[in-house]
């Protein structure tokens, strides 16, 4: 999977369900993606927040991006506390939050990693967490000859994607190879958010301010289907 900011639950299924997860660093950049952005409640709507980029080639692979120097960490934090301050986890989740914001690596693909290890650390998921590029296979493959290559290396018996991928891979391909191709799909995971209408999909940084970790425990590794 390509390395998200704070991205939703989903994303920490996938990770707690698997035994190894690679994170894709060698590959394109995204501009219209979630790379670098996503989604919080402030005052009962929606919101997108982001990180700030240098500017660079639409070309340049994700490692090579990096956070721009103007990029006001205090502004963001302040605008997250001020939409979360009066949430029932608020306590126990802005500090790790803050440690992942105030991160003071500039490069994008390593800020990204270390918050996605730092919340796996908070939720109790060990999942062991590989680069793409550190792994022996011919990087100027792409798409699905790039997982299948990546999954041979790693002796996968079975591969796991995300339900956004279902109609981007072939399981005749897979199976060729001796890999069992699956998607998980995440259940439905409602909970109050300040007693309005609930909003789905948001980060999973909205989830641990509404949540306690236990609940989220169970979410993780019960709450989807895998296809």
């Amino acid at each position: 999977m390509q390395p998200y900011f704070l991205p939703y639950i989903g994303y920490f299924q996938l990770i707690a369900t698997v035994d190894q997860f690679v994170i894709y660093d060698n590959i394109e950049y995204t501009k219209k993606g979630w790379i670098n952005r996503n989604r919080m409640l402030q005052n009962n709507k929606d919101v997108l927040f982001s990180l700030a980029l240098k500017k660079a080639s639409d070309c340049t692979h994700i490692h090579e991006r990096e956070i721009a120097e103007n990029f006001n960490h205090e502004k963001l934090l302040n605008q997250i506390k001020s939409s979360y301050r009066r949430a029932p986890y608020f306590d126990q989740t802005f500090p790790l939050i803050e440690e992942i914001i105030r991160h003071e690596d500039p490069n994008l693909f390593r800020f990204l990693k270390h918050s996605i290890l730092k919340i796996c650390e908070h939720l109790d998921i060990t999942t062991e967490i590989k680069n793409s590029s550190e792994i022996k296979i011919n990087h100027t493959l792409t798409s699905q000859e790039k997982v299948l290559a990546l999954c041979n290396e790693l002796d996968a018996k079975t591969y796991i994607n995300a339900i956004g991928g279902v109609d981007l891979y072939s399981k005749a391909s897979f199976e060729e190879s001796s890999i069992d191709l699956k998607f998980i799909n995440p259940k439905s995971f409602d909970y109050p958010q300040f007693g309005s209408e609930f909003i789905p999909r948001l980060s999973i940084m909205d989830v641990m301010m509404f949540n306690p970790i236990q609940t989220i425990q169970t979410s993780l590794s019960t709450n989807y289907e895998l296809i």
